[in-house]
């Protein structure tokens, strides 16, 4: 059985309106800049010029428009009345603060994983795992980085927990070009090999808890590793007010 006729203001049935042209390209360019400020090719402070990016992807001003400030929502861009549009910095406290955000809920998707991951789960941690060894090796940090990215993915899926999931990608994409920094510090992707093995093994053995350690330690930033990261942070990527 059809729904309830949208009534016009004559009380007659009308169609329901069609997505305009102009919001699908808003929404095209959101995922568009989005995935550039994520990736990196769009660093914190880099201007978002309206003109200039309606001509790069050939389009009108408004759905880039729209695109920018849906993005402000996000808090991946923020507007300066001055300066107009640009990808967002974060301060050094703000920072570390959503870091530890980020391992409280890496930890929580990792103790799950360990109570409801399937066989095809853990199958799929060990292949990427080694997949990421051999970019180790091969001296590879953009497919190391890619691959895990895929091994935090599949942990998040095997936790069979929705909404946790698509909460804890948000906040990694929100972080995602300060994450990209951790990775490439020395000695760091090497470290990340031996934490995963941790992960995945508590994961095999259903030791939720440890799992859980495992998975947190590896995010938060503590210690040395700490100290490092704000020393080597370039600091066109941090709002120093």
């Amino acid at each position: 059985m059809s729904g309830p006729d949208v009534v016009d203001d004559t009380g007659r049935p009308s169609k329901p309106k069609a997505p305009s042209r102009d919001r699908t390209r808003a929404e095209r360019m959101q995922a568009t800049l989005e995935e550039m400020i994520v990736d990196g090719r769009l660093s914190p402070g880099e201007k978002l010029d309206e003109l200039n990016l309606a001509r790069r992807f050939e389009v009108s001003r408004t759905p880039v428009r729209e695109a920018i400030r849906s993005l402000v929502a996000t808090g991946l861009v923020e507007v300066d009345g001055r300066q107009g549009a640009r990808v967002a910095k974060m301060s050094i406290p703000k920072l570390l603060e959503i870091f530890d955000h980020m391992a409280v809920l890496e930890g929580l998707c990792a103790s799950y994983a360990a109570r409801r991951a399937s066989a095809g789960d853990l199958a799929q941690l060990k292949t990427l795992q080694e997949g990421i060894s051999l970019a180790y090796e091969e001296k590879q940090p953009e497919q190391f980085y890619k691959l895990n990215t895929d091994f935090h993915d599949t942990i998040y899926a095997a936790a069979r927990a929705p909404y946790l999931q698509s909460e804890t990608i948000k906040l990694r994409r929100r972080l995602a070009p300060f994450r990209m920094q951790v990775t490439y510090q020395p000695g760091r992707m090497h470290a990340t090999l031996a934490e995963h093995a941790r992960i995945v093994s508590a994961i095999e053995a259903m030791d939720a808890a440890e799992a859980a350690r495992a998975a947190t330690d590896h995010v938060r930033l503590l210690g040395d590793d700490l100290t490092d990261f704000i020393a080597m942070m370039p600091p066109n990527l941090i709002d120093q007010n």
